[in-house]
């Protein structure tokens, strides 16, 4: 009979451990997959429309912070540079990077780089990269920008004229979107259509992993600390039961 209780009291113990092993994982995951996004990430809250249909105005970003050597073709890009207007961050798309020609547009209206022609899924102007025609060298360490919203974006085309034929450097890149945190659309998927070029696309950032540690640890905390109390009410049950079993049945 005491055995028994003991084994009952067993049980007990060893959920109410596990519960707080739960708990304990669960907050290092929370706690930590924030403080990593925290790390990585910077907000941003979009002025324009100029990037949409990807980025609307008012949309508040994810942007990983990254070099700007770390840039390719295709990225959605924060950045910042005085002869465009004033330092104020600017949310763009890269379309070429240094020693890329860009021209726009042939014949069934599409952006070439290199002299290959690019589908641009994502464009508001479906089927036309620009309003108006235009060519450009873009020197080394620098990078061409066009808004998605290709009949109003004020970018690359609008600086053609300035050194650099309206690149800007590598270096003026702060961050890199990966996500639109709200509303909640999603993440800003790399373009396949520039995979085929020299350099390839950015490899996907580590939201997707940070967000899962966060949800993980949600899962473990909340499912740890309901597991305590259970563990422990059917530990007294299983005792109850024993002290109510007759001595002749043993």
């Amino acid at each position: 009979m005491s055995g028994t209780g003991r084994t009952g009291d067993g049980h007990g113990r060893l959920g109410s451990m596990l519960s707080g092993l739960a708990v304990a994982v669960g907050l290092v995951l929370f706690l930590g997959g924030f403080a990593w996004g925290a790390l990585v990430y910077k907000p941003y809250i979009v002025p324009t429309e100029s990037m949409t249909p990807t980025v609307n105005a008012g949309d508040r970003v994810l942007a990983e912070r990254v070099d700007g050597s770390e840039v390719r073709r295709g990225d959605v890009v924060v950045f910042t540079d005085p002869a465009w207007d004033n330092n104020m961050p600017m949310v763009k798309r890269v379309v070429g990077i240094g020693g890329d020609k860009i021209a726009c547009c042939e014949k069934s209206g599409r952006l070439t780089v290199n002299g290959k022609p690019i589908d641009e899924p994502y464009l508001q102007t479906q089927g036309l990269a620009s309003v108006k025609n235009f060519t450009a060298n873009v020197p080394k360490g620098q990078l061409f920008l066009l808004g998605d919203e290709r009949s109003g974006s004020l970018d690359s085309r609008v600086h053609l004229d300035d050194p650099g034929q309206g690149s800007v450097p590598r270096s003026d890149v702060q961050a890199r979107v990966d996500a639109i945190a709200w509303p909640m659309n999603g993440m800003v998927e790399r373009p396949q259509a520039f995979a085929a070029l020299p350099g390839g696309v950015s490899a996907p950032g580590p939201l997707k992993l940070q967000l899962g540690a966060v949800v993980a640890g949600v899962v473990l905390i909340f499912g740890g600390s309901a597991y305590g109390p259970i563990a422990g009410r059917s530990a007294r049950r299983r005792n109850g039961q024993d002290r109510r079993v007759p001595a002749g049945a043993h």
